[in-house]
């Protein structure tokens, strides 16, 4: 790039100088018509421009090509760490993601588990209440048949107590208490029997 640049200079300071030139008829005749005529100022010139040239060279354009390239080194790396900060991200993303989505299989199992404990405390809840209603009911019939055996047992005395007063009257002083007695067993065992 340097020499491609150095030759186009060359050549445009050639096509400069060749203009500023007296043309060859005009020299012969003695008559000037160019900016330059052809003498020992002419190499002055020429080495002046040439040390510019250099000077220039040295002072402004390889500094502004150190610059341009140290210019270039930095959009380059400013470019590969936003590459590099581009792919950190995507991974962190990704990351999240996957957290993410363990996550929400986490809190599904724990849903999971806790649907299920509910269904199994509502099972054992009901289990026990049915358990809890036959016990009741067991209760509840072993006290009416209890209730009901008091009662005949209180029928029976009572019918006995009403037996033994109508067979009083009617047979008031016929038996003695013993013979009463036996009557109201007989009866209470004929009672007994039917029952």
């Amino acid at each position: 790039m340097r020499r491609n640049l150095a030759t186009r200079s060359f050549w445009a300071v050639v096509c400069c100088l060749t203009d500023l030139l007296p043309s060859p008829a005009s020299a012969a005749g003695g008559e000037e018509h160019g900016l330059i005529s052809l003498d020992w100022s002419l190499l002055i010139q020429g080495v002046n421009f040439l040390l510019l040239l250099v000077l220039l060279t040295k002072i402004l354009y390889r500094p502004l090509l150190a610059k341009m390239n140290e210019r270039t080194q930095a959009i380059q790396k400013s470019l590969d760490e936003a590459q590099q900060a581009r792919a950190e991200a995507q991974k962190e993303r990704d990351e999240f993601a996957a957290k993410i989505q363990a996550a929400y299989a986490e809190a599904q199992g724990i849903r999971a588990a806790a649907l299920k404990d509910a269904a199994d405390e509502q099972r054992r809840l009901v289990d026990a209440a049915r358990a809890e209603a036959a016990r009741l009911v067991a209760s509840a019939r072993q006290e009416m048949d209890q209730d009901v055996r008091r009662a005949r047992q209180e029928l029976r005395q009572e019918v006995a107590d009403l037996a033994i007063a109508i067979v009083e009257r009617l047979i008031k002083k016929s038996l003695n208490d013993a013979d009463h007695r036996r009557v109201v067993d007989d009866a209470i065992a004929r009672m007994g029997q039917k029952n």
